[in-house]
């Protein structure tokens, strides 16, 4: 592709969102109780806006590159005006600069944080931490799943014990259907769980065990993976933050697949679960593509 292409391609995408922020605000997505919020079922994840692919470092690096801090700020007020009232982050100092640059705009999101980094390794912090205002703090599901794997699951267990003296709500986040089973099952204290539709985390030897024979190269994506959590999302009697509906991308550039996708995560999630989706509109609007299909989706089932 010579340069020329790729500027105006970039070009376009950027003109795309600065029309887009410029239209009327739409209503707001439908809503579920969730605490002492009303989120909406649609929830702008972080993972594009700071580059986390799940592809490869490549990818990784391109999506870091594209996402500066003016258009991660740009990306999320125009969620924000597209209907969707709440943001999951993860923690970094970047994060919560542009939690602070957002807010100080007149930003009224709900925010989610999955405790990351130093957070994950400091629970020391998280009674600064959470004088942010999240609305929820939620242990982090890849570590979740290494502890689980480890029986280490009393060191997760502390960390929500800590966000709990915080008056935050307490989630924990994981990949694994066994993790909600477990939890539930020794009743921990807890408020709600973030569920990912493919268990991504797991080891060699276990994708061994279920598929046989040779395994992917990095994560695995199974086509049955949905199915599963989903189950354990009806069964357990928490509310949920289903994430990774279109397998971190793989189901996310033809439209008739994103559809699907959404179809299927509204109808096999709980009425008060919700959807956690990353959007990263540098070839298309992610975001109003995502907002039209999902307003359509609840309104046929409401």
């Amino acid at each position: 592709m010579s340069s020329r292409r790729r500027f105006l391609q970039g070009s376009a995408a950027l003109t795309a969102i600065a029309v887009a922020a410029d239209t009327p605000k739409a209503p707001l997505l439908p809503t579920v109780q969730f605490g002492p919020a009303k989120i909406t079922r649609v929830v702008i994840g972080s993972n594009p806006l700071f580059g986390y692919s799940h592809f490869n470092g490549v990818f990784d690096r391109v999506m870091q590159e594209w996402m500066t801090p003016d258009r991660r700020a740009e990306t999320l007020r125009r969620a924000e005006a597209a209907g969707i009232n709440t943001w999951q982050l993860h923690y970094s100092p970047d994060t919560i600069s542009d939690l602070k640059r957002l807010r100080g705009e007149g930003s009224k999101l709900n925010v989610f944080l999955l405790g990351e980094g130093e957070l994950q390794k400091n629970f020391d912090m998280i009674p600064d931490v959470a004088k942010h205002g999240f609305l929820g703090i939620a242990h982090h599901g890849g570590r979740t799943d290494v502890r689980f794997r480890a029986k280490e699951m009393h060191i997760v267990r502390d960390f929500t014990k800590r966000v709990r003296d915080t008056g935050a709500m307490v989630g924990v986040s994981t990949h694994n259907p066994d993790v909600i089973d477990f939890i539930d099952s020794a009743g921990w204290d807890i408020d709600y769980y973030m569920a990912c539709f493919y268990h991504v985390s797991r080891t060699r030897e276990e994708s061994l065990a279920l598929l046989g024979g040779e395994v992917p190269l990095g994560e695995s994506f199974l086509e049955k993976d949905p199915q599963r959590m989903t189950a354990m999302i009806r069964k357990t009697k928490r509310p949920v933050l289903g994430f990774k509906i279109l397998g971190a991308g793989r189901l996310g550039w033809d439209r008739g697949q994103i559809e699907k996708a959404f179809r299927f995560a509204f109808a096999n999630i709980k009425p008060g679960d919700a959807v956690i989706v990353g959007m990263w509109p540098k070839f298309k609007d992610e975001i109003t593509e995502n907002t039209d299909i999902a307003r359509k989706l609840l309104q046929q089932t409401t």
